[in-house]
């Protein structure tokens, strides 16, 4: 006979699953007590973005200051660029008004260098006698010169000698031009008779200011064969360019005269230079002597005598 087997209640809360329970809650205190317990990264890292960001905004307020400082310096360049547009401007008108101030003091001067021409006329005492008859008119003109001529012509001695101080005769010629407040033209000659602008021969150059000029820069550069005696320069003019319907005045310029005698020069003025109906010298006959102290003397007393003849003036320039 089979023995039955006797069944048995399952248990839940058998002594095993309490085991497997305490163990597991073992575990877990274990692992708590073994982990590490640091602190999160999270604020470190919330610290660090904050600054970061702080700095990024400072720095695009000071790029916005800088920018507006820079704007500022934009514009006070643009007003110191218009200020010195403005000062070149009136630095060019300055230059303009001195340019113009220079141009009046040299205009200035260049009348001064005439009137010295005039006064040395009326201190030198080598200057030709005026006879009681016509000193009352020539007092009435420059400095004894009259100037009522409305032709000039000039006879210059070229020589060496002259050559040597040739910037003074220059100035002298420019001097004697400008003591004619109205002349209508002029004309230069070498007391050989030879003219310095070849194309001017038998007609007057105008006297205008730039003809003026070019034939002074012509003349400061002039060379030319010379005999140091007038009479030949006397001839041409009197024959081409003096007559009884003009007022031409003529002046010779020299240091020496080299003629044998005075009488040719004082002859020929006689037969040209005087007219026929009244008697009277048809040109005035001026000089100028340059004279040093090896001059001979010769020059100095055939234009004495030619001047007084011929209703002229002689003025000695001592060369310094």
């Amino acid at each position: 006979m089979a023995l039955k087997r006797k069944s048995r209640e399952f248990e839940i809360f058998s002594l095993s699953f309490l085991d497997v329970i305490s163990c597991s809650f073992g575990a877990v205190v274990l692992l708590v007590l073994i982990s590490p317990f640091a602190e999160s990264v999270l604020p470190k890292f919330t610290s660090e973005t904050k600054r970061m960001l702080e700095e990024v905004l400072d720095a695009e307020a000071r790029v916005t200051s800088l920018e507006s400082a820079l704007e500022k310096e934009l514009e006070s360049l643009q007003d110191l660029e218009e200020r010195l547009a403005r000062d070149k401007s009136k630095s060019a008108d300055v230059q303009n008004e001195l340019q113009i101030a220079n141009s009046r003091a040299k205009s200035l001067i260049e009348n001064l260098a005439g009137l010295e021409l005039v006064e040395r006329s009326l201190l030198n005492s080598n200057r030709a006698s005026i006879t009681q008859d016509t000193a009352q008119i020539r007092d009435e003109e420059v400095g004894g010169i009259p100037v009522d001529s409305d032709y000039v012509v000039f006879i210059i001695d070229t020589s060496g000698s002259m050559q040597a101080i040739w910037s003074r005769v220059t100035k002298e010629i420019e001097n004697v031009i400008r003591i004619h407040p109205r002349i209508k033209g002029f004309q230069i000659l070498n007391d050989n008779g030879t003219h310095l602008i070849s194309g001017y021969s038998g007609r007057w150059i105008p006297d205008t200011r730039a003809r003026r000029d070019s034939v002074i820069k012509l003349f400061r550069n002039w060379k030319s064969a010379s005999n140091s005696s007038p009479i030949e320069g006397l001839k041409v003019a009197l024959k081409r360019y003096v007559n009884p319907s003009q007022k031409v005045s003529i002046y010779i310029f020299g240091d020496d005269y080299t003629g044998s005698t005075y009488d040719p020069v004082i002859k020929i003025l006689k037969q040209a230079n005087t007219n026929r109906v009244t008697g009277k010298p048809l040109a005035r006959v001026h000089a100028i002597g340059f004279l040093s102290s090896i001059s001979n003397g010769r020059f100095e007393t055939l234009m004495r005598e030619v001047t007084k003849q011929n209703n002229g003036t002689f003025i000695a320039l001592p060369i310094k």
